[in-house]
């Protein structure tokens, strides 16, 4: 076994949460190999496109706000211990039905962890933002302290500090195969190298099916579009205008605001193609739906915004069988873990993912309470 590659913790795919958990374990001077198929930050996966919102009442379960509160604790350090702009206070604006069960949700969360969170009616929400149009029946959930992260600064000033602590990058190298076969580390294999590591922790998105074949791990990997449309001046400008959600009775969406004149940022939440990540490519308008889609929330709710699209792109989802999150030791390996399924919503956790990653590899466990995400709830 060759000294020069063998190490303490490897990680399998190096964007959000595995860049996150290098630079953690890199500064506590643990021997750390990230290894990636492509070269993060890049376009292949589920991080690129600008920003990635961040929300701290939590529509999709209360008990996500103590990591999501720790989160942001975490990007603001980062934000100072880099200098890379990371986080942009813009609040964020949660629209829907009165009935809505994820607004409610979100009320419920801001009670409990006494978050701000300020109520409106529709006229409100018009008199505040003109550049939304919204039904009487709508309500609005507003968030004044959230808003967004940039989300390849976030890889990049994650991938500096890595670097900067001693971490080995080995990037546009595909991994084909971990051998657990042995019962003092782990074997990993790539066309023209061999590595080995004490701990192996894969997060590779959307291809951890492939990479876990045996697991059969309860996610799929799902095309999704989203797009950025001129804006008239001021109107739709990060200064004042929020960073939003909505549901209707129809789809759910969610949208930033104008960014130094880049155009309003608006994508679907739900639908998506499901899609073989491998034939996953950046090409925005081969189906009728990437456009059609994101026009129908413009022409319904933000009608001044639905003017000329300047950009389209498309990400992978990797939606969980209940859309929670997947972070646990493999059920045959304990020198393997496992973190996957962010379902669309994972992002924002990517820096205390990070956190809670370190710890498993070197503690085998976390001081944070991860039990919601254990692979035995699907019986494993």
């Amino acid at each position: 076994m060759n000294k020069e590659s063998f190490f303490d913790v490897a990680i399998i795919g190096a964007g959000t949460m595995g860049m996150s958990a290098g630079a953690f374990l890199a500064e506590k001077q643990v021997k750390t190999l990230l290894i990636d198929s492509f070269d993060p930050p890049h376009h292949k996966g589920s991080h690129h496109g600008d920003t990635r919102m961040i929300r701290h009442a939590y529509g999709e379960g209360r008990q996500y706000v103590t990591l999501v509160k720790r989160a942001q604790q975490l990007w603001e350090e980062l934000e100072k211990q880099t200098g890379y702009k990371i986080f942009k206070k813009t609040g964020v604006l949660g629209l829907g039905p009165r009935d809505s069960a994820f607004l409610k949700e979100t009320m419920n969360a801001a009670k409990k962890y006494h978050l701000p969170l300020q109520l409106l009616n529709s006229d409100e929400i018009h008199a505040r933002w003109p550049g939304f149009s919204v039904p009487e029946h709508f309500i609005g959930c507003f968030e004044s302290e959230s808003g967004f992260i940039y989300s390849e600064n976030a890889i990049k000033a994650y991938k500096e500090i890595a670097i900067k602590n001693g971490a080995e990058l080995v990037m546009n190298t595909p991994v084909q195969q971990i051998n657990m076969a042995n019962t003092d580390a782990v074997k990993i294999i790539t066309k023209n190298n061999v590595f080995w590591a004490r701990k192996v922790i894969v997060t590779v998105g959307a291809w951890a099916a492939k990479l876990l074949p045996d697991l059969n791990l309860p996610i799929k990997p799902t095309r999704k579009a989203f797009g950025w449309f001129e804006t008239p001046a001021d109107l739709y400008d990060a200064g004042h205008f929020p960073s939003f959600y909505l549901e209707d009775k129809e789809h759910t969406c969610y949208g930033f605001p104008n960014i130094d004149g880049t155009g309003l940022k608006i994508g679907r939440s739900d639908g998506g193609q499901e899609i073989d990540p491998n034939q996953h490519t950046q090409n925005f308008g081969q189906n009728d739906a990437d456009e059609k889609e994101l026009r129908y929330f413009l022409k319904n709710y933000l009608p001044e915004a639905n003017g000329t699209l300047t950009k389209g792109k498309t990400c992978l989802y990797t939606i969980s069988k209940d859309n929670d999150f997947i972070i646990d030791h493999h059920p045959e390996n304990n020198h393997v873990i496992i973190a996957c399924g962010f379902s669309g919503h994972g992002f924002k956790f990517g820096s205390v993912m990070g956190e809670v990653l370190s710890q498993l590899a070197i503690k085998g466990e976390s001081h944070i309470d991860i039990s919601l995400f254990s692979l035995k709830r699907f019986g494993f």
